[in-house]
């Protein structure tokens, strides 16, 4: 099957027909239908299809057990009304290459996997690279059973009720331990590649990045009988916060971003009670992400202060500074230099990645494909079809590279 084929298969699960953007959240029925996808193109190749104790998918071409194998793959779940590219473009990139590597007549002397990571973005539960996260142990399974989305259903419950055993997920060393090389493929999430003209590139690192929760408590009372000056109003310091976040993101050269916000009782003519948004913040590096925070957090108890409202600021995720393997990275560089005649730009993103989270444990690198916009977690999300082709190009390159020596 073609990268196109695949691709317009692929294309219609959760798709929203207002919005045009995607809601495949984990262990839904969008979920679901991916998931199934997948292990179709698995049966398809007669690839040994298997799903691990925390829910990823992987295809094998060769002896799972065999060690040294090198992994392709990313995720097919989504952010809220998320773009089509981020995440599934690797998943399918990955199997097109293989399909092209068989045309080739490559012969493998390493095992090849393809892998499909659970609840990447985190839309559902809040917490991004669910799935690789409990397979590197950096989630305990505890942690995972107290994760719970916007109606109180827990991750156990739901994977539960999709048909996997909750109790079964933590760390995977002996998986891990069987892998030589991740190479995660994913539409480039900025415009570095638009600007320096090239279709494909190599990254760096990953910034270092998290979400943080602040928790604005005033007093609910009536909108219009209550004296503005008797109003304890959470809405009015967590509104400051937000310009603030911009500040201090523009003085540093970081990313500060409120973007998820709960209020209760959130009703037209109530004082709210309680204001709940969500920062995600990346730096080019630690100290200047400590530095943002800080700031981001003074100016955030100064303004409650001065309305009279309690603050309370919950750090839900963290992920440091990712160099990914230098040795990988450059054996990627020259595959491609050398065999795709390619000029090769290397660099860094503030987008995190399953990638990322893995570095830990096993070498990972990354290939970014071309976004002529930088436009992502969003409908108008895209990329070219000619520079998707030439991503499943480089990524088969870099595939026979590594598992046909």
């Amino acid at each position: 099957m073609s990268f196109h084929s695949m691709w317009a298969e692929l294309l219609p699960i959760g798709r929203d027909s207002a919005s045009g953007g995607y809601r495949r959240y984990a262990w839904t029925g969008a979920d679901a239908d991916c998931r199934a996808w997948f292990r179709q193109q698995a049966e398809d190749r007669g690839l040994t299809y298997e799903v691990d104790r925390n829910g990823n998918q992987w295809a094998w071409l060769g002896d799972p057990t065999a060690g040294d194998a090198v992994v392709t793959g990313s995720h097919l779940d989504s952010v809220p009304d998320g773009g089509a590219f981020d995440g599934p473009l690797g998943v399918v990139s990955s199997f097109a290459a293989l399909d092209e590597l068989r045309d080739r007549g490559a012969q493998f002397t390493k095992p090849l996997a393809l892998v499909n990571f659970g609840d990447e973005e985190g839309a559902r539960f809040g917490l991004a690279c669910v799935g690789s996260r409990l397979t590197a142990g950096q989630l305990t399974r505890e942690q995972a059973h107290r994760l719970t989305d916007g109606d109180g259903v827990t991750l156990a419950r739901a994977m539960e009720n999709a048909g996997y055993d909750p109790d079964a997920i933590g760390a995977d060393p002996e998986r891990l331990a069987r892998i030589g090389a991740f190479v995660e493929l994913h539409v480039e999430q900025g415009r570095a590649l638009d600007l320096s003209g090239d279709a494909v590139g190599v990254a760096s690192a990953i910034w270092p990045h998290g979400r943080w929760r602040f928790d604005f408590r005033g007093e609910a009372n009536h909108a219009g009988t209550t004296r503005l000056v008797d109003r304890r109003d959470p809405m009015l310091p967590y509104a400051e916060t937000v310009l603030a976040a911009r500040r201090e993101a523009e003085l540093a050269g970081a990313v500060a971003t409120f973007g998820k916000i709960a209020v209760e009782p959130n009703g037209v003519n109530a004082i709210p009670s309680l204001v709940r948004g969500w920062l995600d913040s990346r730096a080019p590096g630690q100290d200047t992400l400590d530095t943002v925070l800080a700031g981001i957090e003074k100016a955030a108890r100064e303004y409650a202060e001065a309305h009279g409202v309690d603050l309370d600021v919950v750090r839900e995720s963290f992920t440091p500074v990712v160099e990914f393997d230098h040795a990988l990275r450059d054996e990627l560089a020259r595959i491609l230099g050398h065999h795709g005649e390619l000029t090769v730009p290397v660099l860094g993103t503030g987008a995190g990645h399953d990638a990322g989270i893995l570095s830990g444990s096993i070498p990972t690198a990354m290939l970014f494909v071309r976004n002529p916009t930088g436009v992502s977690h969003s409908p108008a999300e895209s990329a070219a079809e000619d520079d998707c082709v030439a991503g499943v190009h480089a990524l088969a390159d870099v595939l026979e590279g590594l598992a046909c020596r």
